[in-house]
């Protein structure tokens, strides 16, 4: 079962969803034929990095609600993390351009550590408080998940993967995402928002069923058609 989830680093409802999902793989029978892959999608793909402005002015601004508001929005949103356990400390958040980052993930695709540095992101940023738009920061938690450091940081000082966070934002348009996090499954079914654990079981099996079910492959002319074929012993119509 592939799953497919579209993302942002810096999304704290990805990141309780994420944990969400997790929670239901391990109750999900199959776990081990489940693989994921994550998709790149910027929230604010225009934003500034090294602002002068902690997250809660941040989110204030976006809703034009008075600071002590936006603090107690994003309180409440550390509230529901723990509900998870994820530690959320937005007064350590530092508010950054994520296009780098998501590139990293894409770099570390190629290696096979993909889930882990997407982990490692979030937790960086939500946790840590560590600026995950810095380059030098980016390469030390590459380096933590088993990445070398010295090619991350000359991947980070080009442009490459540009394209491809581009490409995944086109995808996710096409297809009418408009909110992360986003999860497809097997690119039949589709949850959006981080929905509680029972509704992704519930699709990991409905999925699972389906699958199991299904032949892999289907013939789809009428098979009482005129046909032509060869089997092991001779060949006919």
């Amino acid at each position: 079962m592939k799953i497919e989830i579209w993302s942002d680093v810096v999304c704290p409802f990805c990141y309780i969803g994420k944990r969400r999902l997790e929670e239901a793989m391990t109750q999900f029978g199959h776990k081990e034929e489940i693989q994921i892959h994550f998709r790149s999608y910027q929230l604010t793909p225009d934003a500034e990095k090294n602002i002068n402005q902690d997250i809660h002015e941040v989110l204030a601004n976006k809703y034009g609600v008075p600071y002590e508001e936006g603090k107690r929005m994003n309180d409440q949103m550390a509230q529901q993390a723990k509900t998870v356990g994820l530690e959320f400390n937005f007064d350590q958040v530092i508010p950054t351009n994520t296009e780098d980052a998501h590139r990293l993930s894409h770099f570390a695709d190629q290696q096979g550590k993909m889930y882990d540095m997407m982990e490692r992101l979030m937790r960086a940023y939500f946790t840590e408080g560590k600026d995950v738009g810095n380059h030098q920061v980016l390469s030390d938690l590459a380096e933590e998940v088993g990445l070398n450091r010295d090619n991350v940081m000359e991947m980070l000082e080009s442009s490459k993967f540009k394209r491809n966070v581009s490409a995944d934002q086109q995808d996710a348009n096409q297809i009418g995402v408009q909110g992360v996090p986003f999860f497809v499954f097997n690119e039949k079914y589709a949850v959006s928002g981080a929905q509680p654990t029972d509704v992704f079981l519930d699709v990991l099996n409905k999925v699972y069923e389906e699958e199991k079910n299904q032949p892999k492959i289907q013939v789809l002319n009428d098979k009482q058609s005129k046909t032509e074929y060869c089997d092991d012993g001779s060949c006919g119509t």
